[in-house]
């Protein structure tokens, strides 16, 4: 019956360009979403490109990622962005290329910027790895890799990767399982279909969960991920959620929690991309539910708090963007419940990540389109 119900539903997924929406607890019926016709979408950036990542600079400069490997700097007040120089070796193919970007908390007083992309051994095999550097001018300098994920292989998909600090300062970054669902994701000995803490140098934290295993990767935060694409911290309780690609349905809203397992793929909302079973199993003792899910799939990708008053009656709420569907999906919380799901705005073609930026706007990057602000008229 499980299997008859995700087929039935990925057969209706097919035939609308309107996602379904379950929650975590049991699938729902489908669900007509809200457009809100008083959102528009403003282009604040036009790019051919693939838009992964952006951060701002202190004096308000946007730092742009491109997954085809380049970095832009799109200067406060200027319509058209520069290329930086001076990035490391990187290998652009599938998902992979140079993926997300974040700035250290303290990058007023220290300069460090982060970043994660995809890196080739001498072999020409793949992995996700993290890398600091500092800014000078439009050159990166001073670049050095705080981890390299030994997950090396020839797929080019499920890199991940984002990352993200927490008040402590402790940086977090997802990398999938690398194509290698039965052997990475429950493995704690192998890099690969996890979520990472370190020291903002590489350090590994004493009391990460897994530090006293001897056998175990003890950089290891959470485990039994699929393909995180999204990864923020809760503007009031610090805590970080993500959210993870599943295959057809099963794609996931989670909060994270120390040495917590997420179930890939022993449980699953999802199947197949050829339609058989992958398990049948949704649950299972020890292994933590979604605070969210969908089936069938909307293929999220980034995803941000809303705390900004330019959006009355968003504040406290998630936004993140559907790459199937081109849509910007709001979930409605009440503490960690998330209550509703309903699409804010669409036809955005492959929306790939959204943020806010210091000046309270949303900005939304889309796939060969480059980066919208999302404008609320009264």
């Amino acid at each position: 019956m499980l299997l008859l119900r995700k087929i039935i539903l990925a057969t209706l997924a097919c035939c609308t360009l309107t996602p379904i929406f379950a929650n975590s607890n049991e699938v729902l019926a489908a669900r007509t979403s809200k457009i809100n016709e008083n959102i528009t979408a403003q282009l604040h950036l036009g790019d051919t490109g693939i838009p992964w990542g952006m951060a701002w600079l202190p004096n308000g400069d946007l730092l742009i990622t491109l997954r085809g490997g380049e970095l832009k700097r799109l200067k406060k007040g200027k319509a058209v962005a520069e290329t930086i120089s001076g990035l490391p070796d990187i290998v652009v193919g599938g998902q992979g290329g140079l993926l997300d970007i974040a700035l250290h908390p303290n990058y007023a007083n220290n300069g460090w910027l982060y970043f994660s992309y995809a890196k080739a051994d001498d072999k020409g095999n793949k992995s996700t790895a993290i890398m600091r550097a500092k800014l000078n001018g439009m050159t990166l300098t001073e670049q050095e890799d705080i981890y390299v994920a030994q997950a090396y292989g020839r797929k080019g998909v499920h890199f991940g990767s984002r990352l993200a600090f927490d008040n402590q300062g402790y940086l977090y970054f997802s990398i999938g399982d690398r194509g290698q669902r039965d052997v990475n994701p429950q493995d704690i000995t192998r890099d690969a279909g996890k979520v990472y803490r370190l020291h903002d140098d590489g350090r590994i934290p004493d009391d990460n969960p897994f530090v006293n295993n001897d056998k175990a990767k003890k950089s290891i935060y959470s485990y039994g991920h699929r393909n995180p694409q999204g990864m923020v911290k809760h503007p009031v309780t610090g805590e970080i959620w993500t959210h993870e690609h599943g295959p057809r349905g099963g794609d996931e809203v989670n909060l994270l929690g120390k040495g917590k397992n997420y179930g890939w793929p022993t449980i699953s909302y999802g199947i197949n991309y050829s339609g058989t079973e992958i398990t049948d199993l949704t649950k299972k003792q020890g292994m933590e539910q979604p605070l969210w899910y969908w089936d069938p799939s909307i293929a999220p990708s980034g995803m941000a708090f809303v705390t900004s008053e330019k959006y009355p009656g968003w504040q406290g709420n998630i936004l993140l963007g559907s790459l199937k569907f081109g849509q910007i999906v709001m979930l409605t919380l009440e503490g960690n419940k998330v209550v509703k799901a309903e699409v804010i705005k669409d036809e955005l073609t492959r929306v790939r990540n959204i943020k806010q930026g210091p000046d309270g706007y949303v900005y939304v990057a889309v796939d060969g389109q480059g980066i919208y602000k999302l404008i609320a008229e009264k």
